[in-house]
């Protein structure tokens, strides 16, 4: 896939990212702003501007990914709703990707003299004394692999499951509102340069994802929530 766009408004954090695949050469267009209960307001300008500094229209995007949640239930709303709708619009394919898992491939990317595998633990600040978790091996080529699925939980008993002897990689709002807790737990490198996920990395995962995966239309099209009790309304008549 040459074009894809990604977009994300799962956290506090709003982002746009194109990723251009042009025969091996990857360039990368990124919206990027930490601007809480504004999403609505920025995001389709965000999509835009990547898109006008690619010199490309929607009609020629390959796929659209978007930050599928965990994470803000009106944020994780927000993206899929719009995704849904440019999808709809455009027919194009769309793919969900996991906001944790973005968190993850975040840390990645951002370290430049990388050699190897680096395990993650993302976490996100989930209200009511709780933290959306999960833990990840990327790759040195980049590939996000589970170690353990997303879920909700207690962050005083969140990382027991975890292997105490592996180096960790913290990353996200639950390990800056929950350290004490969680820094018990767990001996991990906090990674503070960037603690919200990012469409660029929503699409660098979308792009290995689509190798394999099959894909959205834009009546799949659907967030992940992970408290089980929130439910999510499609477009009508799909």
């Amino acid at each position: 896939m040459k074009y894809i766009l990604a977009l994300d408004t799962s956290t506090e954090a709003c982002s746009a990212a194109l990723l251009v695949n042009d025969n091996g050469q990857t360039s990368e267009y990124v919206e990027f702003d930490v601007c809480p209960r504004e999403h609505n307001k920025r995001i389709l300008a965000m999509t835009e501007s990547v898109l006008q500094q690619a010199s490309i229209n929607l009609d020629e995007v390959d796929l659209i990914a978007y930050g599928k949640g965990p994470g803000s239930f009106t944020g994780v709303r927000i993206a899929t709703g719009i995704v849904q709708g440019l999808a709809l619009g455009a027919n194009k394919p769309a793919l969900g990707v996991s906001t944790l898992a973005a968190m993850a491939h975040g840390v990645y990317r951002n370290q430049f003299n990388l050699s190897g595998d680096i395990f993650v633990v993302p976490a996100i600040d989930a209200r009511m004394n709780e933290i959306y978790m999960a833990a990840y091996k990327v790759t040195g080529k980049g590939i996000v692999e589970t170690l353990v699925n997303e879920q909700v939980c207690p962050p005083e008993s969140a990382l027991e499951q975890l292997n105490q002897q592996q180096k960790w990689t913290a990353i996200g709002t639950g390990w800056q509102t929950y350290q004490q807790e969680l820094s018990t737990q767990l001996v991990a490198d906090i990674y503070n340069q960037q603690p919200f996920p990012s469409a660029l990395d929503i699409a660098f995962i979308a792009a290995e994802q689509a190798k394999t995966q099959t894909l959205e239309s834009a009546s799949d099209i659907s967030p992940v929530y992970v408290r089980d009790q929130v439910t999510w309304q499609k477009m009508p008549g799909k």
